[in-house]
């Protein structure tokens, strides 16, 4: 049994969030609700007190000066249904002039939108940016379904079905109590942890290069979550713009640096994690700048040094390997070749096509295959979280095999 908070909106939608509480209730839930004074235009706050019962938070009837707070802290996770355009504009710009925007921005855990609206208004441009924008700060969004609106126009812009809601919510609400118990504090004390992160450059003239959309922020998420959990971290890393307080970071800038930094701390290592883009080629080097002469180029490539596969090979009885796959189709079929052909202990694979959990943003959302068979999807998470989740398979991986 959880706490869901439930927050609602001035929109037409507004009495579909009355069968969503009635949902969760179903489930065995605790539901409490917050109101805005223009979601009681369309909705009584009587009808949410008698399906949750308990009393509703709203702009006229505040229990107590803090009860946003208390309902802020009380929650394990929280879902805005409707969502207008007024709402995650607010939101996403960090006003708090209402009792559930003031809740909101008291959360400590994870917010899901349903974006209820005209169609014109959903694609505007403004609403567009402004949804992205709550995504990579690791939002929920659960994007509107087409068909028949309210002002009788056809259309994107429909909230989803209470049920739909409901299940993904819910969804993410069991990734997260599943996989956070097995996160402790100190679980990777006194281990050694090898992590490469980010991009390779490689250079085919002293100017120009070719390189990939890395960031890092999932490389460096998974060095300082570790550190955080008490391990002695050595992080190896391409060209990025993130600045860590990580204490052994060794920059980097081609393929064939990182290979040669990695075999400088491989035999030390307890667990690996190869999370950096390393280039599969690199052009052959010119020592002098390539001159636009024709209207064709031609640049050849040679294949760099597989660094997974040299760890996969050498890899000792008592090391954990973990690699990643960045794949835009058949990623399953991918992993798994991938997990067999390395020789790694897990291969966390994730869909670097979708905008929303791909390179650059803040979010992830992978698949974990495991060399034992089984497989673990974490859901779209902060690259934060999905870096603990990783950790702790990979120190529990690490426990079992040094028993």
């Amino acid at each position: 049994m959880s706490n869901i908070l439930v927050g609602v909106t001035g929109g037409i939608a507004a009495y579909k969030t009355a069968y969503l509480v009635r949902e969760f209730i179903r489930a065995r839930h605790n539901v409490k609700v917050v109101m805005t004074k223009k979601a009681e235009s369309f909705v009584g706050h009587t009808t949410f007190e008698a399906l949750s019962l308990n009393p509703v938070l709203r702009e006229d009837n505040t229990p107590k000066p803090i009860s946003h707070i208390d309902y802020a802290l009380w929650a394990d996770i929280c879902i805005i249904a409707p969502a207008t355009a007024n709402i995650i504009g607010k939101i996403n710009a960090g006003i708090a002039d209402n009792e559930l925007l003031s809740t909101i921005l008291a959360l400590k855990c994870p917010l899901v939108l349903a974006p209820a609206m005209n169609t014109n208004m959903y694609n505007n441009v403004i609403v567009q940016e402004n949804i992205k924008s709550l995504q990579s700060k690791g939002i929920y969004m659960i994007l509107p379904a087409s068909g028949l609106l309210a002002c009788q126009t056809e259309g994107e812009g429909k909230m989803q079905e209470p049920d739909i809601i409901a299940e993904k919510v819910l969804n993410i609400l069991n990734n997260k109590n599943n996989l956070s118990l097995k996160v402790e504090n100190d679980m990777l004390s006194g281990l050694t942890i090898l992590i490469t992160a980010g991009p390779t450059k490689e250079y085919f003239d002293p100017v120009r290069y070719i390189t990939n959309e890395s960031s890092g922020k999932m490389g460096y998420a998974l060095a300082e979550e570790a550190h955080k959990m008490g391990a002695n971290v050595i992080l190896i890393s391409g060209e990025v713009s993130i600045v860590s307080d990580i204490p052994n970071i060794h920059k980097v800038v081609s393929a064939e640096d990182m290979y040669n930094a990695f075999l400088s701390f491989y035999n030390d290592a307890d667990i690996i994690i190869m999370a950096a883009a390393v280039a599969d080629y690199a052009p052959v080097y010119e020592n002098i700048k390539i001159k636009k002469n024709d209207d064709e180029l031609t640049i050849n490539l040679k294949k760099t040094k597989d660094i997974l596969s040299y760890a996969g090979a050498n890899k000792k009885d008592n090391q954990i390997l973990v690699g990643f796959a960045a794949e835009t189709n058949n990623m399953e079929e991918y992993a798994k070749q991938k997990l067999e052909k390395k020789n790694a202990d897990i291969i966390a694979a994730n869909d670097v096509s979708r905008k929303d959990i791909g390179f650059n943003s803040m979010d992830n959302e992978v698949t974990l295959f495991f060399a034992d068979g089984h497989i673990t999807h974490t859901g779209r998470q902060s690259k934060q979280d999905i870096a603990k989740i990783i950790l702790a398979e990979s120190a529990i991986l690490h426990s079992e095999k040094n028993q």
